[in-house]
């Protein structure tokens, strides 16, 4: 079907028929390649939708207030364990976060065609330069040295472990990859899964749940908003990969076999056990009112709802929460609508307060 518009005396006939087939060649990998960038019509609507739930999020950590725990970080009511937790969680997020962004960028963003799936991808890469900014603001806000910081995730074992378990997804998967191979196909798909739901999905929690358990104690308030708005983000991110995931599997079902299905189930058991090593690390005696028995259940806990999230097996079928509390904060049931209720939402236009008596 032909539409023409005639100005003056010039005519311009527009074939909806081919910007149809343009549609309906809209694909997660292996699509039309437009080098204009045109979103619209629409094929992944969730993308666009997640785009601006994403950006009605934007924050920046200088709003924070840090007054509270600077004097607490200088003062002497702080015991060497809630130092280490600090410490661990500014030594492993000041590069993870850079990880995850570095990957988006340069791997997923570069091979995914569809437009909408573009844009998406890169508000989580803006994102976690927040997040990664975020990180040098509590360093230099504490006082911290900045190359202690960067001996944590060289030097630390547990830290290299995660970092490296990550990165050797990545590493493969750069430019000129020729995704009309079905094992091609499947690094991907494994890539998506393990920065989605392994590392932002599950090896996250661990210290995320620490940090909050501080901040609910009235200590390192700031840092600890911080972090709920970084989890804020991370809801985002890992329904991002989720769906990513799933509509990449779903439009090529034959990397979708039990094998496959297995490995991915195999390499969660790896992230778990990566996890639960640096769990012990950051709490190697109980602190915060929790244990590190304690959290290593709770990743099991996590990871088990991202297998399924994924149509995969759980590793432990009816696992328990042993943190109620965090249900409320960080249960992955909530983690969509994580700053409903009494919980401040935050937007661009938005001066940032404290809400400790949140939680």
């Amino acid at each position: 079907m032909e539409k023409t518009f005639t100005i003056g005396d010039r005519t311009f006939v527009l074939d909806q028929d081919k910007a149809e087939q343009a549609y309906a060649a809209k694909r997660v990998i292996n699509g039309r390649k437009s080098e204009a960038f045109n979103l619209l019509p629409l094929k992944y609507q969730w993308a666009y939708d997640l785009y601006r739930t994403m950006k009605a999020n934007h924050w920046e950590p200088e709003e924070i207030p840090m007054q509270k725990d600077i004097e607490q970080w200088q003062g002497s009511e702080l015991n060497d364990s809630e130092r280490w937790i600090i410490r661990m969680g500014i030594g492993y997020f000041s590069a993870a976060e850079g990880i995850v962004g570095d990957n988006i960028i340069h791997v997923v963003r570069e091979l995914v065609t569809a437009p909408e799936l573009k844009l998406v991808l890169g508000r989580h890469a803006h994102e976690e330069n927040i997040h990664a900014d975020s990180l040098l603001y509590m360093i230099s806000s504490l006082g911290i040295n900045p190359h202690e910081c960067e001996a944590m995730f060289e030097q630390i074992p547990t830290i290299k472990r995660k970092n490296e378990f990550v990165t050797r997804t990545s590493h493969e998967l750069r430019r000129d990859v020729d995704l009309t191979d079905p094992e091609n196909k499947r690094k991907l798909a494994r890539n998506i899964f393990v920065f989605g739901q392994c590392m932002e999905g599950t090896q996250f929690y661990g210290l995320f749940g620490m940090i909050l358990a501080l901040r609910r104690q009235n200590k390192f308030t700031g840092i600890g908003q911080m972090f709920q708005y970084t989890l804020r983000d991370e809801s985002n991110h890992i329904e991002l990969c989720r769906k990513l995931f799933l509509d990449l599997v779903g439009e090529n079902m034959e990397i979708w076999t039990p094998a496959f299905k297995q490995e991915l189930v195999e390499t969660m058991k790896e992230a778990v056990a990566l996890e639960k090593e640096f769990i012990n690390d950051c709490l190697p005696v109980s602190s915060v009112g929790l244990s590190a028995e304690d959290f290593c259940q709770y990743i099991d806990y996590i990871a088990d709802r991202r297998l399924t999230g994924v149509g995969l097996n759980a590793l432990n079928p009816g696992v328990r929460n042993p943190f109620p509390w965090l249900a409320e904060t960080i249960d992955i049931k909530k983690e969509q609508n994580f700053f409903e209720g009494r919980v401040t939402e935050y937007s661009k236009a938005t001066v940032l307060v404290g809400d400790d008596d949140d939680l």
